[in-house]
Formats: C-alpha cells, sequence, structure tokens
C-alpha cells in the first residue's frame, strides 16, 4: 500500500511541474480552470502526503479515507474546470459556463461547492495544522450570522449557506482568486527553480562557500549560519523549511564550537526567518505584492526596495552574532573542510542568479524569465559530470517542490475562503475606519497596532498568507494616514515574516529548538532576541522611505542609510551587552534608546539635533568602552 502511495505522490509531482511550466508560459486554460486543475493536483497530493492518523492494525479501512479524499478532490475540482473552460462546453450544465450562471447556480454546483468548501479545510489542516482552517470557520459563521452581530463586530445582513458557498468556491473571488493565483502564476515556478538547483550542487555550493569564507573566524559557525540561511532562503521563501534543511549542518557546528544550545538554534531561526527578504526571489512575497500594491508596482520597484532593508537585516544579524561570539568567547573554528567543491557548481550558481535577474531587467515577466532561467541552468549544468542534472536528479527535484509547494497551495485555497468573505461582507472597507479612530492619527500608534495584529495573524500561518490577509483587511489604513503605498506593503510583510521568530507561536525556532534540543520558549526568546533588528527596520523605512531607495536624492539615501547603520550597531551592543568590552547595565539601556531613536525619529526640523545627539551619545559610550579597555 506505501509503494502504491509513493508512486502516486511520484506521478502527481510530475504532472503538477508540467502543467505549471506549460500552462503558465503556453496557456490554453480560462484562469479559473487553471486554477482548478492546479490545485487538483496540490491537495490531491497533500492528502497522499499527510495521511490520515491513528490507524490501528494491518486491516483497519482507514487508510482508504486519503484515497477517498483524492477521488473526491478529482471530482470536485475536475466539475470546476469543466465547468468553466469553453474545451469542456458539450458537459455545460444549461449550455451556460459556471460564470455565466452566477446567482442560478443549482443544487449541484452548491453540493459540489460545499464539498470543495471542506476539503480546502481538511487539506490545510493536515498541512499546516488547526489556526488557519479555525480562522476560515470564524469568517464562514460570521458571514452566516451577520445580522445577530453585536455593533462592535461589524454586523450585516447575513447570507445562506448557498450564496456563501457560491463565493468561497464557486467563483473566482474565492478559493480561486488572487492567493491561489500567485501561488500558481509565481510561486511554484520558483519553488521548482530552487529543488533543480539543489540537484545540481548549487545550493551546497552556498554553504560550502560560506564555511571557507568565515572559517578561523570568531563565531565562524554562526556566521555560515546567517550568510548560508539568507541565500537558501531567498530561494525557499519558508523559514521553517529554511531552518530544518541548514540548521541540520550550522546548529551542530555552532554547538561544538561554544554556543548554547537554544542561542544556536535562535540564530538559525533568525537567519532563515529572513530569508523571504532577500532579493530577488523573496519567497512569495514579492509576488503577493505585485498583484496587491495600488497604484501598481513593477517586480524590479519590489526588488530594488528590498535591497537596503535585506543588507541592514544580515549586517545587524552578523555584528550581533560576532559581538555574542566575542562575549561568550566562541571558540574559532579551524575544521578541516572537504575538498573544494567543483568551480562548475558555482558556475551554475552564478549563471542562474545573474540569468534571473537579467531577463527581469529585459522586461521578462517573472514567470517567464524563471522558466527561461531554468533552461540555462539545465544547459550550463550538462557540461560537468557532477552539475549533469540526470532523470533520477530532474525526479527528485520535482518531489521536493511537490513537497515543498502542496502546503502552500492548500493554505492559499484556505487563504481564498477569507478573502471571499471579506468581498461577500464588505468587512474589508469597514475595519480601517475602526483602526484609524484608535490610532487618532498618529503614524506611530498606528504602526503598533498594525504590527501586533500582524504577528498575532501571523502565529502559525505561513509569512506570505499573513502579509496577504493583512494588505486585504487594513493595509489600507496606512494609506488614509500618507504613507508611501510600497513602504506599508513592505511593513506589513517584514512583520508577517517576524512572526516567525515571536514566541509564543514561533514555528522557525520551534523547528530549530527540535534539531538543538533545546527548550522551545528558551530558543523562541533567543530567535526573537537575534532578529529584534527586524521589529524595528520597518517602522525606519517607512518613516524615511529613502532605505527603499524611493528617492532619487543620492545624498539623502546615503545619510539614512548611515543613520540607520549606527542605529544597527547601538542596538547590536544594547543586546548582547558587548561592545569594544563588556558594557554595563546602564550602558546597554542607553544604547538600546539611542537605537530607538536613530530608528523612529520621523522627518522634521528637529530630525538632525535628535538624532546627533543619539550619535553622539552612541560614539560616547563607544569611545569609553575603548578607553577602559586600554586602560
Amino acid at each position: 500500500m506505501a509503494r502504491i502511495k509513493y508512486g502516486l505522490f511520484r506521478i502527481l509531482a510530475i504532472l503538477l511541474s508540467v502543467f505549471v511550466l506549460v500552462e503558465v508560459n503556453y496557456p490554453q486554460l480560462t484562469p479559473q480552470a487553471q486554477l482548478a486543475f492546479f490545485a487538483l493536483l496540490g491537495l490531491s497530493l497533500v492528502f497522499l502526503k499527510y495521511p490520515v492518523k491513528h490507524v490501528v492494525g494491518k486491516n483497519s479501512f482507514l487508510h482508504v479515507l486519503d484515497y477517498v479524499l483524492v477521488a473526491t478532490t478529482l471530482l470536485c475540482f475536475g466539475y470546476i474546470a469543466t465547468q468553466t473552460d469553453s474545451i469542456f462546453q458539450s458537459v455545460w450544465l444549461k449550455d451556460l459556463s459556471l460564470g455565466n450562471r452566477a446567482g442560478l447556480e443549482g443544487s449541484l454546483d452548491h453540493a459540489v461547492g460545499l464539498l470543495g468548501v471542506l476539503l480546502v479545510l481538511e487539506a490545510t489542516r493536515r498541512a499546516i495544522g488547526w489556526t488557519l482552517p479555525l480562522l476560515a470557520l470564524v469568517f464562514l459563521g460570521y458571514a452566516s450570522l451577520g445580522a445577530s452581530m453585536p455593533d462592535w463586530l461589524f454586523p450585516h445582513r447575513g447570507y445562506d449557506w448557498e450564496r456563501i458557498v457560491s463565493q468561497a468556491f464557486l467563483h473566482s473571488q474565492g478559493v480561486f482568486g488572487i492567493a491561489l493565483k500567485v501561488m500558481f502564476t509565481y510561486v511554484f515556478l520558483f519553488v521548482l527553480f530552487g529543488t533543480i538547483l539543489e540537484q545540481t550542487g548549487a545550493t551546497g555550493f552556498i554553504l560550502d562557500s560560506a564555511r571557507r569564507l568565515f572559517k578561523g573566524s570568531t563565531g565562524g559557525s554562526a556566521k555560515v549560519a546567517v550568510i548560508s540561511s539568507g541565500m537558501m532562503g531567498s530561494l525557499s521563501g519558508s523559514a521553517v523549511a529554511n531552518t530544518a534543511t541548514t540548521g541540520t549542518f550550522t546548529i551542530p557546528m555552532m554547538r561544538s564550537a561554544g554556543f548554547r544550545a537554544e542561542a544556536a538554534g535562535g540564530i538559525e531561526a533568525a537567519a532563515s526567518s529572513g530569508g523571504a527578504l532577500v532579493p530577488p526571489i523573496m519567497g512569495a512575497g514579492a509576488y503577493m505584492m505585485l498583484e496587491m500594491v495600488e497604484p501598481a508596482v513593477t517586480y524590479l520597484q519590489i526588488i530594488q526596495a528590498a535591497i537596503v532593508p535585506a543588507i541592514l537585516y544580515y549586517v545587524a544579524l552578523l555584528l550581533i552574532v560576532h559581538l555574542h561570539s566575542r562575549k561568550i568567547e566562541a571558540v574559532s573554528q579551524e575544521e578541516d573542510l572537504p575538498s573544494r567543491p567543483p568551480r562548475s557548481r558555482g558556475i551554475v550558481f552564478l549563471v542562474a542568479f545573474v540569468s534571473l535577474i537579467c531577463f527581469l531587467v529585459m522586461g521578462y515577466t517573472p514567470f517567464r524569465a524563471v522558466s527561461i532561467s531554468l533552461v540555462c541552468v539545465f544547459v550550463v549544468s550538462a557540461f560537468s559530470l557532477q552539475t549533469r542534472i540526470r532523470l533520477t536528479n530532474l525526479l527528485r527535484a520535482v518531489e521536493s517542490a511537490a513537497h515543498a509547494g502542496v502546503s502552500l497551495i492548500a493554505a492559499a485555497s484556505c487563504v481564498g475562503i477569507l478573502l471571499g468573505i471579506v468581498t461577500l461582507t464588505g468587512i474589508g472597507t469597514r475595519l480601517p475606519s475602526v483602526v484609524l479612530p484608535l490610532a487618532q492619527d498618529n503614524l506611530i500608534l498606528a504602526l503598533v497596532l498594525l504590527m501586533v495584529s500582524t504577528i498575532i495573524l501571523g502565529l502559525g500561518l505561513p509569512s506570505a498568507v499573513c502579509y496577504l490577509l493583512m494588505a486585504t483587511l487594513v493595509g489600507p489604513v496606512l494609506g488614509d494616514l500618507g504613507i508611501v503605498p510600497l513602504a506599508a506593503h513592505f511593513f506589513i510583510f517584514y512583520f508577517g515574516m517576524m512572526s516567525m521568530v515571536t514566541p509564543p507561536v514561533a514555528l522557525a525556532a520551534y523547528t530549530a529548538a527540535a534539531i538543538s534540543k533545546s527548550g522551545i520558549m528558551k530558543t523562541g526568546l533567543a530567535a526573537f532576541k537575534f532578529a529584534l533588528v527586524g521589529f524595528a527596520l520597518p517602522y525606519a523605512f517607512v518613516l524615511h522611505p529613502e532605505l527603499l531607495l524611493l528617492s532619487s536624492d543620492v545624498v539623502d539615501i546615503g545619510g539614512n542609510i548611515l543613520v540607520a547603520a549606527i542605529a544597527i550597531i547601538s542596538l547590536a551592543a544594547a543586546i548582547t551587552g558587548f561592545g569594544l568590552g563588556p558594557l554595563r547595565q546602564w550602558e546597554r539601556w542607553v544604547l538600546l534608546a539611542a537605537a530607538l531613536v536613530l530608528f523612529l525619529t520621523p522627518s522634521g526640523e528637529n530630525r538632525i539635533v535628535v538624532q546627533g545627539i543619539a550619535i553622539v551619545v552612541v560614539v560616547w559610550i563607544g569611545l569609553k568602552g575603548a578607553l577602559g579597555r586600554a586602560g
């Protein structure tokens, strides 16, 4: 039975990759039919990958439930595809497509829709846990019981189950809406791109290069974790998956260098969580922004805006790790490295990276650029035996892409239910009108409220899913407060990522804790501490959009970057309690206050004076420590 399930999984994984590659580049189906087939394959893989649990005895028939759910998924999502694309016009009910009979749906349509919603909820529960399905159920209940809601819960007239099912599943504003569209058009291809690079050995080249770069450096193993996790996290976009893969190598390295278990896990989790902030791939966030930001922006504009914050985040993390290593006197490892990896692996990685950027600069859409880059990878890798992609490697890459991508497909389908209900009930337009008075037009207070709500919503959710929900619900609030739209969306996206390292539900830290065999809460708190700069940067680039390169004034951009760099130095010393030497408690608090002043002081006449005083304080404490150490 296990062999049958594995064979079926491999077949469906191959079909999923081929279907996405072909249909994205050479579309033959209508958009809703495309997404229906995409979800059909993705959810079927979920039911095979996450089988029903608590099967008792060899004769139990519970395992048959997985195949029943796969068959039901085929019927429900196949029904949507056949009822929306003109290729299947001969089987349309009432000789009308599903879209053209909106409001005139029959009992069969509603039955399929209800069953489809239940399938999405169950697939999401299996793939990522209870958080998102329960949230979807709350929204479904809100849509049904709107007339009974108190005034503070945005009452509405309420809808019957047929109307709710039509909105959530049968048409293009629910499951087959923007969330699944982004996964289909952009995200899955980049997941496949990363897994194919892995099969060439190019991603392993990153880890090995980082180890050679920091060999003999203080805290070198932790710096390897920072760099390798940042690079590989950009490819995967998943903080949890990144922690699970790179952490297997980096956490034992840090432990052997003298780092405590929770510190090693915290560093890896913090580094992995920032991976989706690193251009050019940025996980799914960049592609979500393409659909959500108004006025519309290009992919290159998003990448350009992400460069400086990503560099600042990882420079800060490297500095924190360095100071922490000096404080605990971590040993400088002089490990025997394996023989230098074939240069061809580095060439493949370079070709993949450069070709992707070049095609984007040339004006190709992201999905076309990554498709052509894949061809370049295949061609270049074929010239060396060490990088050549054979059939077995290709099958492994396809399976890995399926394993990595199906959870996101299920989550995006479930998010579609929420977004459909938001559109149906109008809550998305009413919530900002409540948040604005709470903030009383105070920008900092509005940002704090948005940060807290994003982190709470992000507990247990993939960061891209969290971003999409927040952008839909409260994104307009920042626009009303006069914030640059792209900066507002980056603010939401950053805190969606930071929820991965924010206790009590810090999924990346939990994964690192399992590898480091440390306490979950201790590791979560350590990850929160190491990633603290990620909680300050979003305020800085919202208050000063020059950090997102949204200004043409080079001097202004340079000045803001310099101030942010000084703030990072001050924050790193405050977090670790170590600068040029050990710091007293009051010095740490003063440096923390100075860092916050540098990050949070808005533009205005007094900004130069206030930030100038903060810089003087930072320099004074630094010189004081240096002179004290010299004495």
